[in-house]
């Protein structure tokens, strides 16, 4: 037991943590060369090809001394993006140490900042690690020196490696030996075992990562999830290699995996706790929380035939995405879809990108929305994440939208442009603190609302891709919010609504108007596009009838000739209106997303 490391990889995005990996499993022999590829722990072509890490992973290492002495190693691969902050902290809580990874080049950003806060909350020994240093443009020296400023370590703790090339790579593996402390053998207790990770088998169900904090899981023993009471048997139990090796019981301090027939990925919760049917243990591991959706978007086929297609791509996600929510729901103009919930807008960018790879399926999406808690006259309270839900204006009384806390990390020239931009999407400046490099850590409040657009696209531009963000839920709070709705030939369009500010709200109708003028063809008779808060219209544009020339055939002769057949033309425009419909085309969805900042 003395000889079982647990830990985790904690960076930012595109610090090198997955090729860090495979140098680790390269260099103990876990996978032999032929087997080999890139980013090995990363399962899927997108986490590949973007260079990120969706879903965390687990792999057991045997590691041998140059001394003989046998370890093995557990490490947990864990996402970087902040949408995925609470994998992170189950991650972390099956660990002891973990490897702080900091790029040579680009130094520390926001996300390595939050999940080392986390990682430090939980006790864990920290192992600072520069990588990259073989890059053109590393600067170790000046990059340590924020190591040691942000965790207070000596120089000489900090590793340098190369995650590409190798070097470094046996130094940190005794470090991982010599610093982080074994776990502690309780197995005289009643069995707990974390759950940190779940993915779904085809064959054989969903499969629970666990971690054994006290106790001993033995193969066939029945078992049950402390969150819902669920009872199952564990069929296979074993360690996680690159494939599953089977065992015949996991003993505390241990990682490894079970499987026990769950049919449904929704019993096995990230972040639950494992223990036996006959003498369990009582209380659970602190800290589980459910998922919580916190962006919502309709999700729509663009042909309506592939709407049962759509559904079965959704239900075939969810198996291996326990955070992805969706519910059927119907739209005037785009027919049926589903109103999906996401963690945040990398979560929705991703699954749309599945659906559209994996399944082969075209899908409109809807303007992304936050969830708002709305205040009755009544003295009730409803959750709305869908502007077609929001009550009428007479019947509302206040209205609560989530607010996050933004960290911003960004060289000090460009502090001026961030601050611009946070105080233009109703910032509420918290304060600021220098560090060294010439950098800036920057903390406003935010609305959730204002972010999910295109925040961080505008603030990467700002900053020339220097700044990196972090942020955090921290409570609703009121605001004087209004339901913006956008009408074609005075008919809603509830795909088109969204919910803003008041104060935004004329000039964002203004746009929207303007833009759809723009998009939608002309048709046979003239068509008002209008935007309007309730019953009050505060912004129209009008798209011209396409007109015959009824007068070309009169040569000369009467002006009442000519006036005749415009009034006849004019007669039968007015026919046409009344029963015509309009077709927006799919860009007109889209257009309230590809607004530029100074059309909001």
């Amino acid at each position: 037991m003395n000889n079982i490391r647990n830990f985790c990889i904690i960076a930012h995005i595109d610090h090198g943590k997955s090729t860090l990996a495979d140098r680790l499993l390269q260099s103990t022999g876990t996978i032999n060369e032929r087997d080999m590829q890139n980013q090995i722990l990363d399962d899927m072509d997108l986490e590949r090809e973007r260079g990120i890490t969706i879903k965390s992973h687990a792999v057991k290492i045997d590691y041998k001394r140059p001394n003989g002495e046998l370890y093995s190693f557990n490490l947990i691969d864990t996402p970087g993006h902040v949408d995925f902050a609470y994998e992170v902290s189950r991650a972390l809580k099956a660990c002891e140490g973990a490897i702080l990874v900091v790029d040579a080049a680009q130094g520390i950003e926001a996300q390595t900042i939050s999940n080392l806060y986390q990682a430090i909350e939980q006790d864990l020994e920290i192992i600072p690690v520069l990588n990259k240093i073989d890059l053109p443009g590393a600067d170790p020296d000046g990059i340590a020196q924020q190591v040691i400023d942000l965790i207070g370590c000596n120089r000489e703790d900090i590793l340098h490696v190369s995650g590409k090339t190798g070097e470094g790579v046996p130094d940190l593996l005794e470090a991982i030996v010599e610093r982080i402390p074994g776990p502690e053998q309780e197995i005289d207790r009643p069995l707990r075992a974390l759950i940190f990770d779940s993915v779904f088998n085809t064959y054989r169900g969903s499969v629970a990562y666990v971690r054994v904090m006290e106790g001993i899981l033995r193969k066939g023993e029945a078992f049950k999830f402390m969150a819902n009471g669920e009872e199952y048997n564990a069929e296979d139990i074993g360690f996680l290699k690159i494939d599953y090796e089977p065992a015949k019981e996991l003993r505390a301090g241990e990682v490894g995996y079970v499987i026990g027939s769950v049919k449904s990925l929704q019993d096995v919760r990230v972040g639950d706790t494992i223990t036996t049917v006959k003498n369990g243990a009582e209380t659970p591991i602190p800290g589980y929380l459910e998922a919580k959706p916190m962006v919502f978007s309709g999700i729509y086929p663009t042909q309506s035939e592939d709407f049962e297609d759509l559904r079965s791509a959704l239900e075939k996600l969810k198996l291996n995405d326990a955070s992805l929510s969706y519910e059927p729901e119907t739209s005037k103009a785009l027919g049926f879809g589903f109103r999906a919930g996401f963690l945040g807008l990398l979560h929705m960018e991703i699954v749309q990108e599945r659906l559209d790879r994996e399944f082969n399926i075209d899908i409109i999406t809807t303007v992304p929305n936050v969830q708002y808690e709305v205040k009755l006259e009544t003295g009730d309270t409803i959750q709305v994440d869908n502007p077609s839900q929001m009550p009428e204006v007479g019947k509302i009384d206040t209205i609560f939208e989530p607010y996050i806390k933004a960290s911003i990390l960004t060289p000090a020239d460009y502090i001026g442009p961030i601050m611009k931009l946070c105080q233009d999407r109703r910032g509420v400046y918290v304060n600021q603190t220098f560090m060294q490099n010439n950098r800036v850590e920057i903390v406003y409040e935010l609305p959730m609302a204002e972010v999910v657009f295109d925040f961080y696209d505008k603030l990467k531009s700002g900053t020339r891709g220097y700044a990196s963000l972090d942020y955090e839920f921290i409570e609703y709070r009121k605001g004087d919010l209004v339901r913006l709705d956008i009408l074609l030939n005075a008919e809603q369009v509830d795909a088109l609504s969204s919910i803003t500010h008041r104060d935004k709200a004329y000039y964002q109708g203004r746009k929207v108007c303007a833009k759809l003028k723009e998009l939608i063809p002309r048709q046979q008779f003239e068509v008002a596009v209008q935007a309007a808060i309730g019953s009050r219209i505060i912004a129209r544009d009008s798209i011209r009838a396409l007109r015959k020339d009824v007068t070309a055939k009169c040569y000369g002769g009467d002006i009442t000739r000519k006036r005749k057949l415009l009034e006849k033309q004019k007669e039968g425009k007015k026919r046409m209106k009344q029963v015509g419909s309009v077709e927006i085309p799919q860009e007109a969805f889209l257009v309230v997303l590809s607004m530029d900042e100074d059309d909001r």
